[in-house]
Order: C-alpha cells, then structure tokens, then sequence
C-alpha cells in the first residue's frame, strides 16, 4: 500500500465531506468529530458523487437516490435494494496532511 496526501486537516474540517482523484480514482475523504475516513467517492446505485451528497452522524446519504453508507467502513446501511458497498480506505493524520493508504 501507498499513503496519498489526501489534503491538509484545515481543508477537511469536523463534519465536511471532500473528494480527492488519486490515480485516476474518486475518493470521498471525511471528517468525523476529528476522525478521518475515506471510501470510494461513487455511488454503487448508479455512480453519483457521494462527496455532494450528505453527511450525519458518520453516515453519508446519496443526493440521487437517497442510498445511505457508513462513512467508517463503507458498508451500505440502507436502500430499497441490495446493492455493492463502497471500498474504504484506512487514513492516517502527520502533521497537519491528511493521507490515504491506496
């Protein structure tokens, strides 16, 4: 694995959903309360940006189709239908970087 600077801790401050491209990829990077995650950025529905969507209580809800995934583990939490959960990725803070372990 290859830590990515995903952003400085000022940028991505309590409560706010950022997305980075690393290697061509789209990852949504959060903020926790101080606890940073990172999960693919796309909707496993139907490809949605879920960095625009929103973020309550570690849960980030899809703007299209109101999908719902821990932001932790990437996990879906609820949606009509059974779909594929999001990738995560383990995130480290040095410094004031945040980084991305790809």
């Amino acid at each position: 694995m290859v830590k990515i600077i995903a952003g400085k801790i000022s940028d991505i401050t309590p409560g706010k959903m950022v997305k980075v491209s690393i290697d061509g990829r789209d990852i949504l990077v959060a903020n926790i309360d101080g606890v940073y995650c990172a999960a693919d950025d796309s909707c496993t529905h139907s490809g949605a940006s879920l960095s625009e969507g929103k973020l309550e209580n570690g849960i980030i809800t899809c703007g299209w189709h109101a999908a719902q995934f821990d932001c932790k583990t990437g996990k879906l939490v609820k949606f009509p239908a059974k779909i594929r959960d999001l990738t995560s990725y383990k995130t480290s803070v040095e410094s004031d970087d945040v980084f991305i372990e790809v």
